[in-house]
């Protein structure tokens, strides 16, 4: 029979349902007092009202009524512990992680010493009022000259570019010239309007020394014929990239995103805790990880804080958290009212909990660097990455910072990819089987069989990612880009 229960750490007194369970059923000793629904959780023993409840053997909320044994443990009887402002402590813990073998898998190399794991072609606006015109431009060269000898052209659109102020205007522009330096992006065509804020000089300017056979620009206001002049320019860039060919590089070559969305009460049981185990096995290797969704540690901060190489980094790492608690203050909004209606559906109770099981991605390497705005990932090993739990800013951030793919599970589904190849891993099979046009990896066969199994399965498709097969979001064509916003508007 399969495993219908878990008790995640000896320390808890909640256990978590694996299946619906019925009331008067008896599980880990304990007689059900009412039905437990799939990814909820149930009370080991009797918790007072003020206690803490315990989970990932970390308190995620205090008992707001006394719980009987037995009983469901959610939001009608839990609330959370965190308050506003919270003192960190360095208490740095043992990280260090054993050597392993380097798998290879086959990429671009680039003139900078980087490398990509596509080899594409992308149009990219300056300002949203070019959006159509960047697509006609695409649809007229696949027309014209097809795409062979490449990975394909690809537009990414976006409403921004003019009309923004102070911090928006300035992430705008970084976030798009990050893509234009892109690994994954053998040739780009940037294309502007000309009267907008975000000017084609000074963002040309801004990319600093660059290959002009492989980057274009083009100004639709100067110009009578925009889309055939378009097409020529992708034309030139597409005959110097059919030239480049993938070559053999070790797995620490790849920088890999991590992020999840839609989670449930399974997401840290099965698939977190598995790409965690990814995580430390690319690293050990000599490769790079990113966590970022940075509301989302609120709650297990300390334990990423402790993580940290050194003090500079703890230090880095509490600017990343406290900045971001300061933005939410100054918004006016609660720091910890984070679990979405789909979280909670699915049996996360509060920030603690689904912070604890969303930072176990992470696996339990080193912090070696933490990376704002501006920065790209230079260190290797795991990093942390300013910005949002939204899907789509978080996933367009990952890639900027320079993540080659990004790994991302989920309990409710999606079928959001960003601009680079996005694996969506599924935390329980029912969802990897019903979407399967949506899910690239079923996590919840961890309950079946093993973790060491199902990392050599990941470790296997995220090879043969590298190496050219097409995510689900690639092939469902779903590449997309969101800039965070935090100003005003004009």
């Amino acid at each position: 029979m399969a495993k219908q229960t878990i008790i995640i750490n000896p320390l808890d007194n909640v256990a978590v349902a694996l299946c619906n369970l019925q009331k008067g059923g008896i599980y880990e000793g304990v007689t059900l007092a009412e039905d437990v629904v799939k990814g909820h959780k149930f009370a080991l023993r009797d918790i007072k009202q003020g206690e803490n409840i315990i989970k990932y053997g970390s308190p995620i909320a205090c008992a707001t009524a006394d719980i009987k044994k037995g009983s469901h443990v959610h939001t009608h009887n839990a609330k959370t512990n965190l308050s506003e402002n919270l003192e960190y402590t360095y208490n740095k813990a043992p990280t260090e992680l054993s050597k392993v073998k380097d798998r290879l898998v086959k990429v671009y190399p680039r003139a900078n010493g980087d490398v990509g794991i596509r080899n594409e072609l992308w149009i990219i606006p300056t300002v949203g009022c070019v959006n159509a015109q960047a697509k006609l431009i695409a649809e007229a060269f696949k027309a014209q000259y097809g795409t062979d000898g490449f990975d394909g052209i690809f537009t990414f659109t976006h409403p921004y570019g003019c009309s923004q102020l102070g911090d928006d205007h300035e992430r705008t522009k970084l976030i798009l010239q990050k893509m234009v330096r892109h690994p994954n992006a053998g040739g780009v065509l940037v294309l502007g309007l000309g009267c907008e804020n975000n000017q084609m000089s000074a963002f040309r300017e801004g990319l600093g020394s660059i290959d002009e056979s492989r980057i274009k620009f083009l100004v639709a206001q100067e110009v009578e014929d925009e889309v055939a002049e378009g097409v020529a320019l992708c034309r030139k860039i597409a005959e110097v990239i059919k030239q480049d060919k993938r070559v053999e590089r070790g797995i620490s070559c790849l920088k890999v995103g991590l992020k999840c969305g839609g989670s449930d009460g399974l997401s840290g049981i099965t698939a977190n805790p598995l790409v965690g185990l990814f995580s430390d096995y690319i690293v050990a290797a000599g490769g790079t990880t990113v966590l970022t969704e940075v509301p989302e540690m609120f709650g297990a901060e300390q334990l990423l804080m402790n993580r940290a190489r050194d003090k500079a980094t703890f230090e880095k790492t509490v600017k990343l958290i406290n900045d971001f608690k300061d933005y939410f203050r100054k918004n006016g909004q609660t720091v910890y009212e984070n679990p979405s209606p789909g979280n909670k559906a699915g049996g996360i109770t509060t920030l603690e909990d689904k912070s604890l099981g969303c930072t176990q991605k992470s696996g339990s390497g080193p912090v070696e660097d933490v990376v704002f705005d501006d920065g790209f990932i230079t260190k290797k090993g795991l990093n942390l990455l300013n910005g949002p739990g939204n899907d789509m800013c978080a996933v367009t951030n990952l890639g900027a910072a320079g993540c080659h793919l990004v790994l991302f599970t989920t309990g409710r589904g999606t079928p959001f990819g960003g601009f680079v190849p996005t694996l969506k891993i599924a935390t329980n099979s029912e969802l990897a089987s019903t979407k399967r046009g949506w899910i690239d990896f079923d996590a919840g066969a961890v309950l079946e069989t093993d973790f060491a199994t199902q990392l050599e399965r990941l470790t296997d498709l995220i090879v043969e990612t590298a190496n050219g097969k097409p995510a689900k979001n690639e092939i469902n064509h779903t590449k997309e880009i969101a800039i965070f916003k935090t100003g005003v508007t004009l």
